[in-house]
This record gives structure tokens, C-alpha cells and sequence, in this order.
């Protein structure tokens, strides 16, 4: 919406049994799709959305495994060390497969040849909020209280696409009182907001959806081109005059570089087939998600994280943003 075999005779066995075993998978189980990020945030919703529907439709068990840490190159260069034989994939998602390409000087694995990339899953708005009881009611509000004095604003984690979002904020409005406060995912950061230990927090709308609706937290601005119809009445970061903040939290499904072709063109198929269930594009619409239409898949999927990387990746250098720093 807005961006963007054959079985031969017993003497030839030896020789078969490569292809053999490409044609079989999955022979066993469990597959393993790693989330980058910890339980409970975008990452981890899209992926265990994705593995409940893969199941059934390649016929082993898709597990889900959590490997968070370092925003998400940790799991992902689990995943680029791997076998390429279908039985680990990973939840490619903005952070260690765009940003981490700029705030990481020595990235142990590219984002775009590292793997073979399968299909984009799913894209979420991002968002500045605050407690719902804040006195700080508009994005014009925010950058006064900040020009005043200092203010504190959570991420999930240095490095991370809503960390670099908060920098380029941060230069963009000269407010150099932003304080940002890294978490190792989303579910941390929330808990500090709501219990007035931090201001403010850049995070994707998916987990937040139930605490916007009831009050709890107050958006402030969302990163997408334009308001999005579960919350009309949220106004952009565009519209308010910042249109460099433009941009959404992505996830997607990769395996380790190698993989192949017959194994790719299944798991592209059964993904794309998955996300367009009634049971996910409900639960996508609850979440304010939405996956993109037509497909994004393959070499278009490759050329899309490369143009975010380069972008991101590319703004992180420039502002001297570094993982760890």
C-alpha cells in the first residue's frame, strides 16, 4: 500500500542422491526461522504469524527461534553461517538487513549477497509516542520540550532503524537535548514509557495498536507517506514538515546464501500464500501491518533491500552513528 525427480536405476544411486535430496525437502523437521529480535516485538509477531502457516502448507514443524542481540545481526549472521538446505531461515527485517549495513564498520555478513532472499512479508509504521498522560500532546510540543531541556527517547537498541530515526530527528530539528536510550527490543522499552522512566519512544505501531486505542500512549507522528486508515486521525511526520522521516520497519523471509532453486521457489510460494490468509491479513489489519500487493519476491525483493540499505545504511554513516559507539 505504500512504499513499497527423477529416480534412477540402483547402479547410478551414488550420483542421485545430491538432487535426491534437494527434491525431498523437507524430509525432516523442524525447519528453524530465527527472529532477530526478542519475543513480543514486530520481528517476532511476523514470525511466528509466518511459522503457523508454513506448517501445514510444507509439511514439518517451523519453529520459531529467537536469537536477539546486537540489533538483530546476531541472529541474522547465525543464519548467514548456516547450511543453505532449508532447514534454517531467518525474518530479514530492516535493522540488520538495511541500517546495520551503516552503523556496523565491520558487518560480518552483507545484507544483500549474504543470503538468498525470498519474499517481503510485511511493512509496519513507525512512530514517536509518548504516555498518554504526557503534557507533550504534538510533534510541535516534543520539539519545544526539547529545545528547553533534555528529553529521553527509547529504541530497540544502538544501531537500530528507530535509534537512527531519533538521530536524524534529532539533527534534523537541531535538538541536541534528544537522549536516546537503547533496549534490546520493543517490550523493555514500552515497560520504561509507561512506568515515566523515559519520555518518549520511536518503535513500529504492530505492538502498540491496544495502547493507542485506550489511551495509554499518545502518537505523536507515523513514518509513512500518508495516515493510514486503521488511525486516521495520526497525523505524519511529512505533514508536520519533517519528510525525511519517511520510511517503514519491513520484514521479510531469507535463507543463507546458496540455497536452492527448488527449495526457494517453495518457501516463496507457501510464504506468499501464508501472509495472504484470512487468519493473517486479519490479524495484519488488527496490528495496522499490511503486506505488500502484488508480491514483492526474488531479485525484486534483493533490489528492495538493497535501495533501503543504501539509503538507511547510508544516512547512519553520514550522521557517524556506530553500533556499540
Amino acid at each position: 500500500m505504500f512504499r513499497r525427480q527423477l529416480i534412477l536405476g540402483a547402479a547410478a544411486l551414488p550420483l542421485a542422491a545430491p538432487a535426491l535430496a534437494q527434491s525431498a525437502w523437507p524430509a525432516r523437521g523442524p525447519v528453524r526461522l530465527i527472529s532477530t529480535f526478542p519475543p513480543g516485538g514486530f520481528a517476532d509477531t511476523m514470525a511466528r504469524l509466518l511459522a503457523a502457516e508454513l506448517t501445514p502448507r510444507i509439511g514439518q514443524s517451523v519453529v520459531v527461534e529467537n536469537r536477539a542481540g546486537a540489533g538483530g545481526t546476531l541472529g541474522a549472521n547465525l543464519a548467514a553461517q548456516a547450511a543453505p538446505d532449508g532447514y534454517t531461515l531467518v525474518m530479514s527485517h530492516s535493522s540488520p538487513f538495511g541500517v546495520a549495513s551503516g552503523t556496523y564498520p565491520n558487518l560480518a555478513y552483507n545484507v544483500v549477497d549474504g543470503f538468498t532472499h525470498l519474499a517481503l512479508l510485511a511493512e509496519s509504521a513507525n512512530l514517536l509516542m509518548v504516555k498518554g498522560d504526557s503534557p507533550i500532546r504534538t510533534l510541535a510540543d516534543y520539539i519545544e520540550a526539547a529545545r528547553r531541556g533534555p528529553i529521553r527517547y527509547g529504541s530497540s537498541g544502538i544501531g537500530s532503524g528507530t535509534h537512527l530515526m531519533g538521530e536524524v530527528m534529532s539533527r534534523q530539528a537541531n535538538l541536541p537535548n534528544m537522549d536516546h536510550v537503547p533496549y534490546r527490543g520493543s517490550a523493555a522499552g514500552l515497560a520504561d514509557l509507561l512506568g515515566g522512566r523515559i519520555e518518549s519512544m520511536f518503535d513500529p505501531i504492530t505492538t502498540n495498536t491496544g495502547m493507542i486505542r485506550d489511551g495509554q500512549v499518545r502518537v505523536l507522528a507515523l513514518s509513512t507517506p500518508t495516515r493510514i486508515p486503521a488511525f486516521p486521525d495520526i497525523p505524519t511526520f511529512a505533514e508536520q514538515g519533517m519528510p525525511v522521516l519517511t520510511n517503514t520497519t519491513w520484514a521479510g523471509l531469507s535463507g543463507p546464501r546458496g540455497l536452492p532453486a527448488d527449495i526457494a521457489t517453495k518457501l516463496t510460494e507457501a510464504s506468499v500464500a501464508a501472509m495472504a490468509t484470512p487468519n493473517v491479513t486479519a490479524r495484519l489489519e488488527q496490528l495496522a501491518n499490511y503486506a505488500p500487493n502484488p508480491p514483492v519476491t526474488g531479485e525484486a525483493y534483493t533490489a528492495f533491500i538493497r535501495e533501503f540499505a543504501e539509503k538507511w545504511g547510508g544516512a547512519a554513516r553520514q550522521l557517524g552513528i556506530v553500533a556499540g559507539a
